[in-house]
């Protein structure tokens, strides 16, 4: 096959995370509403969550796990020619997050957008990168999942405030040619979903249009459970069925973080050894769109993830919105 004849895929060349300083322990959280370090465990698997500082923006969050992601693929800003920030918590309702990310990052190429798709957003948003970069498009794009959830949490409602923390995760994918075998580096497939008739289940009561407010979280815990570990993992298996691989040929699952339980319970329907899931919900908290990168980011730097290891993440988030994109590392 000559050159001129390849396809392009999106290879990953690093990843980064930051985390703020701060972190709220279940027993910190204890002192402010009615619940307590065993209550949380038992029901979420959340130990701690780590908290933006007063004037710690998104896009400052994101600006930091850019820079670690950029150094991680041995790459400079002047790299890439596209941003794709994936959150629900921006600086501003516009100019877009990830604009800010570019003017801090020292650049002026390129294009720069936010995507908005609540806790399955960086799913979505590396999804989108593959797309552009296999269409020729543009040759290197820099995704970030980054979130201060904290700024719209109702620190009242004890059955939300102990679930969510703030951070951020970003990826480096690269355009290279490509024969489509399996065995070669890069995103292999990817699948999105959404289903807005569950709005009410897990929505912001604030907007520009709506309310001119923020707004606050608000959750109904069990019918999310639900749909969570029952509906979502049909993206998994799309992928399955694109690919002709199986749960077994996986060495790694990078689930969104949001409680132990779905994690647990959705990789045992879907066949998935609990030695290959990667979780770090117990550390972070439900991060929304940081918590995949976030916890790609972690399962790299200690190790575990390495080249040419096959590594499925997967997400479901408001709206409701899901999706999984299969990497070959």
């Amino acid at each position: 096959m000559t050159t001129d004849q390849l396809g392009l895929r999106s290879v990953v060349l690093g990843v980064g995370a930051y985390l703020p300083q701060k972190t709220l322990t279940n027993d910190e959280l204890a002192k402010l509403v009615d619940t307590s370090d065993e209550w949380i465990v038992q029901r979420t698997g959340i130990k701690e969550r780590h908290i933006a500082a007063e004037g710690e923006t998104t896009s400052m969050l994101g600006e930091k796990a850019a820079r670690a992601a950029l150094a991680n693929a041995g790459i400079a800003p002047q790299d890439i020619d596209l941003i794709i920030v994936a959150t629900s918590t921006p600086d501003w309702t516009f100019p877009s997050t990830a604009t800010q990310i570019q003017a801090a990052l020292g650049m002026t190429q390129g294009a720069a957008f936010d995507l908005q798709a609540v806790c399955s957003g960086f799913v979505f948003a590396v999804a989108t990168a593959d797309k552009f970069l296999r269409s020729g498009s543009h040759k290197r794009a820099l995704v970030i999942g980054a979130e201060t959830f904290s700024r719209i949490i109702d620190w009242t409602d004890r059955t939300t405030c102990v679930l969510f923390g703030d951070g951020a995760g970003a990826m480096v994918l690269e355009a290279r040619p490509s024969r489509g075998a399996l065995d070669e580096r890069g995103v292999l497939t990817t699948h999105l979903r959404s289903d807005g008739r569950h709005c009410n289940k897990l929505h912001v009561d604030g907007g520009p249009s709506a309310t001119q407010t923020v707004g606050h979280l608000r959750m109904e815990g069990k019918e999310v459970f639900r749909f969570a570990v029952g509906q979502v993992t049909d993206v998994v298996k799309d992928a399955f069925a694109a690919t002709g691989l199986t749960a077994e040929d996986l060495d790694w699952f990078v689930p969104h973080q949001a409680n132990r339980r779905i994690i647990d319970m959705s990789a045992q329907k879907l066949g998935i050894a609990p030695e290959k899931v990667v979780a770090t919900v117990h550390l972070h908290g439900n991060t929304s769109a940081a918590s995949v990168p976030l916890a790609l980011a972690t399962a790299v730097a200690d190790g575990r993830i390495k080249p040419g290891d096959l590594v499925m993440l997967e997400a479901v988030g408001g709206g409701f919105t899901w999706g999984s994109a299969l990497i070959r590392w």
